[in-house]
């Protein structure tokens, strides 16, 4: 199977959710979560996330993760990355319980994909502040894709479809043979890591990789006429003219996250990280890093496609 297929197959049976002037919507990607150790790369940025994540749950926000948000390629066990993380958990169920998580699966974790994978492994988890055990989201759904669009809404005047996933599937070797990289990662490339040799395959870590995907993602939006947003290469891409192609980045950059908001009809690239005061106090600065650019300006180069296929599903605007 091509790169191209395996990118249409993420969207064939996609749920729909509502884009208005009024929808608010972060897109983030490739947390990484870990289970604490020296190779939990989310570990030095915990602190900037949940920052960040409080700021978009008090605002109103829908959040978004376009996969690998839990590191299961170097870690077997999800209950030791939620224990670790369980602030994070603990307000991914506020979102939850009000209809504005949805979490997308990448290569990292593509295992969340099998069927009863939340009952089994995300139904509960260790409140610190009751000291016990408390439901989770045992019925959540993890998705390859989701599309973001206007013609959900009736007498809609634009033709706007946003087209979400980790963008793994432009790689062989991280979507077809994934149990292969995931393998190499956890016996070969992880210790060696540790020894500042770096995954030559990882899209992440090597550019030539990194650019040959990047490649192949857009192609397939433009040669489709849609829009196109990812994660997966680590890299933050938000042209201030009309494209196919966009990277939300990631939340373990040296020194920072980034994320794209989408809010009153604009999207923007923004990033999170840690700055001073003339006083010498730290404090959690959000930076817009590009835009707003408005969505109108895309209905050009999109092309109107029915989308009766896909199954659509309520939201929080």
């Amino acid at each position: 199977m091509s790169a191209f297929s395996r990118l249409d197959r993420a969207f064939q049976n996609a749920p729909l959710l509502p884009l208005t002037n009024c929808s608010r919507y972060v897109l983030m990607s490739d947390c990484h979560r870990g289970i604490g150790n020296s190779s939990d790369n989310f570990l030095k940025n915990q602190h900037l996330y949940f920052a960040a994540l409080e700021h978009y749950y008090r605002q109103g926000f829908t959040y978004i993760e376009l996969g690998d948000g839990d590191e299961l390629w170097e870690n077997r066990n999800m209950k030791n990355i939620i224990d670790i993380h369980s602030n994070v958990f603990w307000l991914f169920k506020q979102f939850d319980q009000e209809n504005r998580l949805y979490l997308l699966y990448g290569n990292h974790d593509i295992v969340k994909c099998r069927k009863g994978y939340p009952a089994k492994r995300c139904s509960t988890y260790f409140c610190t502040q009751s000291q016990q055990m408390q439901p989770l989201f045992p019925s959540l759904a993890f998705y390859e894709g989701i599309i973001l669009t206007t013609d959900l809404l009736p007498n809609s005047r634009s033709h706007v479809s946003l087209y979400l996933t980790h963008g793994h599937q432009a790689s062989l070797l991280n979507s077809t043979l994934w149990p292969l990289s995931r393998f190499l990662v956890r016996y070969f490339w992880r210790p060696l890591e540790n020894l500042g040799i770096l995954d030559p395959t990882s899209a992440a870590k090597n550019y030539h990789v990194k650019s040959s995907c990047e490649i192949r993602l857009e192609r397939w939006a433009q040669e489709n006429g849609r829009i196109l947003i990812t994660g997966h290469t680590h890299r933050p891409i938000l042209p201030e003219k009309p494209a196919h192609y966009y990277n939300t980045g990631s939340c373990v950059h040296p020194r920072c996250i980034t994320c794209i908001e989408i809010e009153c009809g604009h999207m923007t690239l923004v990033k999170w990280s840690m700055n001073a005061r003339s006083d010498s106090t730290l404090y959690v600065a959000r930076e817009v890093i590009s835009g707003p650019v408005p969505l109108y300006h895309l209905e050009a180069i999109c092309k109107e496609k029915a989308l009766s296929s896909h199954r659509p599903i309520q939201s929080a605007p």
